[in-house]
C-alpha cells in the first residue's frame, strides 16, 4: 500500500487535525517563544558599534553552546514516550516516578555538560576561528553555562507537562521568559538602570536568569497541578530507580544523539563560515536564526505527534496512533511550504531586520533563498521524528542524521565552500541536501512502522514494563 492510499484509508481527518493542533498550538507557541529569546538577543548585539562581529560571535557561542546543552535536553527525550504512554493508560503516579528520575538525570548530567561548554573557546582558536570573534564569545559562553542546570530541569518538567496534556502554562513560560529576557538585554548589553555595559556578555546574562525563571514557571506548576489530582502522596515515587534511569538512557541516548548530530551539522556549518570572516559569518546567523524560527513551528508539532502517537499505543489504538501521526505530518509540511514562500519573496527585507550592513545584507538574502528549498523537507522530518518517538523508535531518526549530514552534506559542502570558492553559499547547499534525504527517510520510515506488523511495530517497552 502506498503513502497516499495509505492515508486515503484514514477516512476523515478533520478531528484528528483538530485534536494535533488543540495540543500543538500552545507548544508551537513556546516554541517560537524559545527562538525569539535567539532573534532578540541577535538584533540587540546587532546595534552594537561593529555589528558584523557582534551577530558573529553572539550566534557562535549560541551554537556551540546548543549543541552540547541541547544533547542533555535530548536525553530526557524518552519522557515523552514513558510519560504518555503512562497517562495512555490512566497510571499517572507511574507517570511521576519518571518525572523523578529525569529531574535526577538532569542534575547527573549538568556538571558534565557544563565541563564540555567550557573547552569550546580552546577549540575554536585551534579550528582557526579568528581571535576578534573568539575573545568577545569567551565571556558570552561563560554566562550562558551558568543556565544549564535550569534549563535542563526545564525540559524535564516541560516534557512531563506536556505529556499530561497541561501544555498552556509551558507557552506562558516562554512568552514571558522573552519579557525577562528582552528588559534584561537592554539593561546589560547596553548599561542602563544604572548598570555598566556588558556588550555580549550581558546577552548572556540576560538569558541564564531567563532560563533560571522559565524552569521556576513549570516547577510551581507541576507542584499545583499535582495537589489537585486525587493521587498519593509525591513521597511514594520520590526514589531513584535505576531501572528507569536506563530505560530513559536506552531511549534518550539515540535521541539525544540525533539532535547532536543536528545540531552539530549546523554548528559545524556556522565553525566552517567563520573561517571565512564576520560578514559571510554574520550572513549565515542572519539565514540560520530565521530557518531555525520556522522550524520551530513543525517542532512544536513534533511534540504533540509523540504525545498524541505515545498515548494512544498506551491504550492500545493501534489506528489511532497512526491517523495521529499523518496528521501531525501534513499540518507540518504544510507550515514550512507557506514558509518557504515568505523567504522566496521577501529575502532582502527579512536581512534588513537583522543588520543595516549592505555586505551582510547581500549574504543573508541569498541564504534565505536556500532555506527556502529545504522548508518543506525540514518539516517533515522534524514532525517524522516526533511520532516516531512516540511509538519508541529513537535510532532510525539518529542513523538519518548521521549518513545525511556528516557522510554527504557536509563534505559536499565544503567542497562547494573551500574548493569550488562558493563560500557560504555551498556550504548551505550541502545543509540542503542532506535536510532533503533526512525528510525523505523518515517519512518512508514512519509509513514502514505500520506495515511490519503490529508486534514488530510496538517492539519498544512501554513505561510500566521497566518495573
Amino acid at each position: 500500500m502506498s503513502v497516499l492510499q495509505q492515508i486515503r484509508t484514514f477516512g476523515p481527518l478533520r478531528g484528528e487535525f483538530r485534536a494535533t493542533l488543540r495540543l500543538a498550538l500552545p507548544l508551537v507557541i513556546a516554541e517560537v517563544g524559545w527562538m525569539s529569546m535567539g532573534i532578540v538577543d541577535t538584533i540587540m548585539v546587532g546595534r552594537l558599534p561593529n555589528s558584523a562581529i557582534a551577530i558573529g560571535a553572539t550566534g557562535l557561542g549560541q551554537s556551540l553552546y546548543h549543541s552540547v546543552a541541547i544533547f542533555g535536553g535530548g536525553l530526557l527525550l524518552g519522557l515523552d514516550t514513558f510519560v504518555s504512554q503512562a497517562y495512555g493508560r490512566e497510571d499517572l503516579p507511574d507517570a511521576r516516578h519518571w518525572l523523578v528520575n529525569g529531574i535526577a538525570m538532569a542534575l547527573m548530567f549538568t556538571p558534565l555538560l557544563m565541563l564540555a561548554v567550557s573547552f569550546w573557546p580552546e577549540l575554536m582558536q585551534r579550528f582557526g576561528v579568528s581571535p576578534e570573534l573568539v575573545e568577545p564569545m569567551r565571556p558570552f559562553l561563560s554566562a550562558l553555562n551558568w543556565g544549564t542546570l535550569p534549563l535542563l530541569s526545564y525540559f524535564a518538567l516541560r516534557r512531563y507537562l506536556q505529556a499530561v496534556y497541561v501544555v498552556h502554562p509551558v507557552m506562558f513560560a516562554l512568552i514571558s521568559a522573552n519579557v525577562v529576557n528582552a528588559v534584561g538585554n537592554w539593561i546589560l548589553i547596553y548599561g542602563h538602570l544604572g548598570f555598566r555595559a556588558l556588550g555580549i556578555t550581558g546577552s548572556g546574562w540576560s538569558t541564564c536568569v531567563a532560563r533560571i525563571y522559565m524552569a521556576l514557571v513549570l516547577l510551581i506548576t507541576v507542584l499545583y497541578v499535582e495537589s489537585r489530582r486525587a493521587l498519593p502522596a509525591w513521597k511514594d515515587t520520590m526514589h531513584v530507580d535505576l531501572r528507569r534511569m536506563w530505560a530513559l538512557l536506552k531511549l534518550g541516548m539515540p535521541a539525544a544523539a540525533q539532535i547532536l548530530l543536528e545540531i552539530g551539522a549546523f554548528s559545524g556549518a556556522t565553525a566552517l563560515c567563520a573561517k571565512l570572516g564576520p560578514v559571510p559569518l554574520s550572513g549565515h546567523e542572519i539565514a540560520l536564526n530565521c530557518a531555525a524560527f520556522t522550524f520551530m513551528v513543525p517542532l512544536g508539532i513534533s511534540s504533540a505527534a509523540a504525545v498524541r502517537v505515545g498515548q494512544n499505543l498506551g491504550r492500545k489504538d493501534f489506528a489511532g496512533a497512526r491517523r495521529a501521526g499523518w496528521s501531525a505530518l501534513l499540518l507540518g509540511v504544510g507550515f514550512m511550504t507557506c514558509s518557504g514562500l515568505v523567504f522566496v519573496s521577501a529575502p532582502k527585507f527579512i536581512a534588513r531586520l537583522f543588520s543595516p550592513d549592505p555586505r551582510v545584507i547581500q549574504v543573508g538574502a541569498t541564504l534565505l533563498l536556500v532555506a527556502a528549498a529545504f522548508q518543506l523537507f525540514d518539516g517533515l522530518q522534524t514532525v517524522a521524528t516526533g511520532a516516531l518517538r512516540g511509538t519508541g523508535e529513537t535510532r532510525t531518526p539518529m542513523l538519518a542524521n548521521l549518513v545525511a549530514y556528516w557522510f554527504i552534506g557536509l563534505p559536499v559542502g565544503y567542497v562547494l565552500c573551500f574548493r569550488l570558492g562558493w563560500g557560504a553559499l555551498g556550504i548551505w547547499i550541502g545543509l540542503c541536501v542532506g535536510l532533503m534525504i533526512i525528510g525523505s527517510g523518515l517519512l518512508i520510515a514512519w509509513h514502514r512502522r505500520f506495515t511490519t506488523g503490529l508486534a514488530a511495530f510496538f517492539g519498544p517497552p512501554l513505561a510500566g514494563d521497566a518495573d
